[in-house]
């Protein structure tokens, strides 16, 4: 009979709802996942009656799945101390790739890397953003792979510049000697030590040659550069005015020659040289060189750049900077399992960007984000379904005692 259906269909209801509710708590400890509930909306039937007072006469017809909503609140921050991991809070999706190109979306950062040194998820999906390119990041490139592998190398740079804070003394008597080095590097990545000489060859004026060791160059001098510093009454370098050219056109090692400039002023534009009363020394020196190094760790910053930190120099250096998207309807986003997610014609298309710009979230390093499912919430939900299919089931049991016994009386 026909009003067997508005119970069954509560029954389905139910236990979709029953569904929906298992499927939370089953996911209690999945990252990155978003509690869902089901909605449901009622169904009448089409009726032109009307009563007495010319209202229309509708009967029920049962319930039906009005829609599935995904809660999109922030799971909680977990801290995992694995350098890949990522949690994201606030709006946005990161962007991934599957072996097969297809792009989708996910708030699971339990990433890891793979045999190539990609950033990928657990799938094996590739973690897409903007790759770094000498320290920067090209935000405004095509989205790609990112490559983060613990073991990579960076080249070594060439010294072309270095500077030596020191201060030769007034006191000194003529033919008084003071030395401050600096190392450099060649093309290759060895270092080589260059010791400043320093002799006073009169009032306020010193000459000084640069020294390099012989087994570094093979040739029988050492010396490969040499002048005079002039200084005024208060101890200010006045000549030379700029750099101090140096070459050294050949390494033992096989290197490219190298060509250096001795900077001799400070960033304030005051002499890095200077003589006065003061005992003759020298600072650290610096110089814009670097020998080869291995990938020795990554961190990720709140707008998710990847800094790399690498054997041969403690300064960070950008490898990349991880995408984040957004949706104009997040509930339009279908669920494809894996904890990813895809755009569809409801969710309107990804605007694809980086954390903290466009309304986006920030990213945490070494996190994941939790589930966001609350077990108390999901109890109770589960105790309404429950006792609204136990309902249900009765008045299904209570139709048929009626069609029993209709059944009966046309029998008899």
């Amino acid at each position: 009979m026909a009003f067997f259906g508005v119970p069954l269909s509560g029954l389905i209801a139910s236990q979709d709802q029953l569904q929906s509710v298992s499927n939370n708590l089953a996911n209690l400890d999945t990252v990155g996942y978003k509690d869902q509930t089901v909605s449901f909306s009622d169904l009448f039937a089409q009726s032109s009656l009307t009563n007495a007072s010319n209202n229309p006469i509708e009967t029920g017809l049962g319930v039906l799945p009005a829609q599935t909503t995904s809660d999109f609140t922030d799971g909680g921050t977990s801290a995992t101390g694995i350098d890949t991991n990522m949690a994201l809070t606030g709006n946005g999706f990161f962007v991934v790739q599957a072996p097969d190109g297809t792009i989708s979306y996910t708030r699971a950062g339990d990433f890891t890397t793979n045999a190539a040194g990609y950033l990928t998820t657990p799938a094996g999906e590739l973690v897409l953003g903007y790759a770094g390119s000498n320290g920067t990041n090209a935000t405004s490139g095509a989205l790609q792979p990112l490559q983060v592998g613990l073991g990579s190398v960076t080249p070594a740079v060439a010294t072309t510049q270095f500077q030596i804070s020191a201060n030769l003394s007034s006191n000194s008597a003529v033919g008084a000697t003071f030395s401050s080095s600096t190392p450099v590097y060649d093309s290759l990545g060895d270092s080589h030590v260059l010791t400043v000489n320093y002799t006073k060859t009169a009032a306020n004026t010193w000459s000084y040659t640069v020294d390099v060791p012989t087994a570094d160059t093979g040739a029988a001098s050492t010396t490969v550069a040499s002048g005079t510093l002039d200084f005024d009454s208060s101890g200010n370098l006045t000549s030379p005015t700029g750099p101090v050219s140096i070459s050294i056109p050949t390494l033992a090692d096989g290197a490219s020659p190298l060509t250096l400039s001795w900077n001799l002023t400070n960033a304030d534009g005051s002499s890095s040289i200077t003589q006065t009363s003061l005992a003759s020394a020298s600072n650290a020196p610096t110089q814009n060189g670097q020998a080869s190094g291995t990938l020795n760790g990554i961190s990720v910053l709140a707008d998710g750049t990847i800094e790399g930190t690498y054997s041969n120099n403690a300064t960070s250096i950008s490898l990349g900077q991880v995408a984040v998207a957004t949706f104009a309807n997040e509930q339009g986003l279908l669920r494809i399992g894996g904890n990813d997610y895809s755009q569809t014609v409801g969710s309107g298309v990804a605007a694809i960007g980086v954390a903290q710009t466009g309304g986006r979230g920030l990213i945490t390093g070494g996190s994941v984000e939790a589930s966001n499912v609350d077990v108390a919430a999901e109890f109770s939900k589960m105790i309404v379904a429950q006792q609204a299919y136990q309902a249900n089931a009765k008045s299904i049991t209570t139709f048929q005692t009626i069609s029993q016994d209709t059944i009966q009386m046309v029998s008899t």
